[in-house]
């Protein structure tokens, strides 16, 4: 049994199938090639944590035990929630890594790194190199790093509390559905002592999710929320995914907020503490980002999809928050970095703020009708998007990521995957029937 690393080594990390693609060997060779890889810029010791996968402790091990071989000393932060390891890398200047796949199912597993202070690292920015030195094998260092432990939660409890007036937080009922994931860990500890009602659901550390995945972005996997909200009446549900970097909303009447009114709801609360604050938005969110940004007299940026994208963004332009439609939201003082508890508690505060549910807060940005992310599968992407963009002559077009074509009153945005022959459509319009027409229209020029 070997570790598949062209089948592991992603984009913007590393994930697989536990025993035919990623197993111990493989990370302990990733932790010796991850310590050579941070050793070139200076680390001396590196973070190691897990969630709660049922493999998670053996390869944080192995992984620990790689990097250790390779001179370099390792901080072992047990188990904790992707951004608890970005607050840690932050706060202690160390690079570091973590043991989860996020939001896939049981029987997947895989690596998140980052660089000292939370820095991103993707294909292009380390990982290409971290996976030529895994398969080269290890080149052992004559002294043995060292292991300790240290307990992250109540200094990550503190930080994120730190993004809000406490004070001004109301006696609101709050239905957070954890899924078994590492919220289960993180959302109460920074819950208690504050004035919210946390009805939690599947609350037990379990990576074999008995109750359903741990992914939110799935429509079925948030009805037991929504079911839950309106049988407590609650003020607000929460949805986390499996390492907890990520939030989805549900109002008081258990309907879905995109993440693109959650971003627009973030911005211009933030914006009401730091006028003038320069935001980041994806290409892909809804106008009503940008609109809401520069109605609350910010400044708003748009960037490719991609977390590395953001991150880079924000360092440019000094930019305070910013927000992606998949439920990524980043902050400048997380170290750039996403944390999905950072951005339910500055909604608690807005919604605590607010005189009238969430419902109707939302509805100050809820303009548009969009199609959500329409994947189809082509045998040439690049033809199909350059026979879309001849269709529009006379719309305003641009090639930031992909295609996009701005009609004004709709507009549209069409990339090709880079991992898969598909392209991905993300349409908004006035009205859902005129999205329905509109994404015919298109599609039926990809023949």
């Amino acid at each position: 049994m070997a570790t598949d690393y062209d089948a592991i080594f992603k984009a913007y990390d590393i994930r697989g199938t536990v025993g035919d693609q990623i197993d111990a060997d493989g990370a302990r060779a990733i932790g010796g090639a991850f310590a050579r890889f941070t050793a070139t810029v200076g680390a001396k010791a590196v973070l190691v944590g897990r969630d709660m996968r049922p493999e998670g402790e053996e390869f944080a091990a192995a992984f620990g035990d790689g990097a250790m071989d390779h001179g370099i000393d390792v901080v072992d932060v047990g188990l904790c929630a992707t951004d608890m390891l970005y607050y840690a890398s932050g706060s202690f200047g160390l690079p570091g890594a973590v043991f989860t796949a996020s939001h896939n199912p049981a029987g997947y597993n895989g690596i998140k790194m980052c660089g000292a202070g939370a820095a991103p690292i993707s294909s292009d920015t380390g990982l290409e190199a971290i996976k030529a030195m895994s398969i080269a094998g290890p080149d052992p260092a004559a002294a043995r790093g060292t292991r300790t432990t240290r307990d992250l939660l109540s200094g990550y409890v503190a930080h994120v509390r730190s993004f809000v007036d406490t004070k001004a937080l109301a006696p609101l009922l709050v239905v957070a559905d954890t899924a078994n994931g590492m919220g289960g860990l993180v959302v109460p500890a920074v819950f208690d002592g504050l004035p919210f009602a946390l009805d939690h659901l599947y609350p037990e550390l379990d990576g074999t999710f008995p109750n359903h995945p741990a992914d939110p972005l799935q429509p079925e996997n948030q009805r037991d929320l929504q079911n839950r909200v309106l049988a407590v009446g609650a003020d607000v549900g929460m949805a986390f995914d499996g390492d907890a970097d990520r939030v989805f909303l549900v109002d008081e009447n258990a309907r879905p907020v995109s993440g693109s009114l959650t971003t627009a709801i973030i911005a211009r609360s933030i914006l009401d503490r730091d006028p003038g604050a320069v935001m980041i938005h994806n290409l892909i969110c809804s106008k009503a980002v940008p609109e809401a940004i520069a109605e609350g007299g910010g400044k708003a940026v748009r960037t490719r999809v991609g977390h590395s994208y953001i991150k880079q963004a924000m360092a440019e332009t000094g930019a305070i928050f910013g927000g992606e439609h998949s439920g990524h939201y980043y902050f400048r003082d997380n170290f750039r970095a996403d944390s999905g508890l950072i951005a339910a508690l500055v909604v608690l505060e807005a919604l605590s703020r607010h005189s009238a549910g969430l419902s109707d807060l939302v509805s100050d940005f809820d303009r548009y009708a969009a199609s959500g992310e329409l994947n189809t599968a082509v045998e040439d992407a690049a033809s199909v998007i350059e026979r879309v963009a001849a269709a529009y002559p006379n719309a305003s077009q641009d090639r930031l990521d992909g295609l996009t074509v701005d009609h004004g009153d709709w507009w549209f945005n069409l990339r090709p995957s880079n991992t898969e022959p598909l392209l991905r459509l993300n349409l908004e319009a006035p009205t859902a029937h005129e999205v329905k027409q509109r994404v015919a229209e298109i599609q039926a020029l990809f023949a």
